[in-house]
């Protein structure tokens, strides 16, 4: 009786809830190097132990068996600003050949600067991109001229009159009071700028051109002039003028009662 009763309690008590198990996170086990192993790989880096090949670490300390190559060192021109920086590759190169071209043009100029040849190419460069203006002479003489044609007809903007010269090797002087650049000088040959008027009367082919700067140095230059009426240009290039002096060498259509005509010569400076 008491057995049953027994067994009777015993299905009779309520069931609990069962906690799970904690779970365990399991050692890593380390396998033994069998004796026919034959690590030929590359010598640990920190340990010197020797590996297989293929290997990411050591079997020994699990050191990183593949160390990152450093990069190699800088030139020395890569050691200065705007240079110095590592970049990504092909990152700034453009710029960094640009201000390279810049610094080497820029040590050229200032070596042209020095130079009596890189001065004149630099004024040269400015006649050519600069401005162009107009100057009037202070004063005009002749060495000769003929009865009523003085020097100043060749300077008093008119082309109607003209500075007549009696013969070959006559020259003419204008004068200027500030001494200035002087890029180009305009000459009018002949009697007029009508073609019959212009064939009538003598007319200079060729003469040369002297010009003065304030320290005294003389520069001479041959001029050619077509023989047809208008204006004759003829390029310079000098600073500091003071004066300039027209030497005539050769004309045609010279006779009798016909001086060699310079109608107008008129003298460009740079501003």
């Amino acid at each position: 009786m008491s057995e049953r009763v027994s067994g009777v309690n015993e299905a009779d008590e309520p069931v609990g809830a069962v906690r799970p198990a904690k779970p365990v996170t399991r050692r890593p086990v380390v396998r033994p190097v069998s004796e026919e192993e034959t690590p030929d790989g590359p010598p640990c880096p920190a340990c010197g132990a020797p590996n297989l090949p293929g290997r990411q670490f050591c079997r020994r300390c699990a050191a990183p068996l593949r160390t990152r190559e450093q990069p190699a060192a800088l030139p020395w021109w890569r050691t200065v600003w705007p240079f110095r920086r590592r970049v990504r590759g092909g990152s700034g190169r453009a710029l960094r050949r640009t201000l390279l071209v810049l610094a080497v043009a820029g040590l050229l100029f200032a070596g042209f600067l020095f130079l009596p040849m890189g001065r004149y190419l630099f004024e040269d460069v400015r006649d050519k991109l600069g401005g162009t203006a107009e100057i009037s002479p202070t004063g005009a003489s002749a060495s000769a001229a003929a009865p009523g044609h003085p020097a100043g007809a060749a300077i008093d903007g008119l082309t109607n009159k003209y500075w007549g010269a009696p013969a070959l090797g006559a020259s003419l002087t204008c004068s200027f009071e500030t001494p200035f650049r002087l890029v180009g000088v305009v000459v009018h040959t002949g009697v007029s700028k009508e073609p019959e008027e212009f064939r009538r009367g003598a007319r200079p082919t060729r003469a040369d051109l002297l010009v003065t700067t304030k320290d005294g140095t003389v520069h001479e230059q041959a001029v050619t002039f077509n023989d047809k009426p208008g204006e004759q240009t003829v390029r310079t290039g000098i600073s500091d003028v003071v004066s300039v002096e027209l030497v005539l060498r050769e004309a045609t259509g010279q006779g009798e009662g016909r001086p060699i005509a310079v109608g107008e010569v008129e003298f460009f400076k740079r501003t």
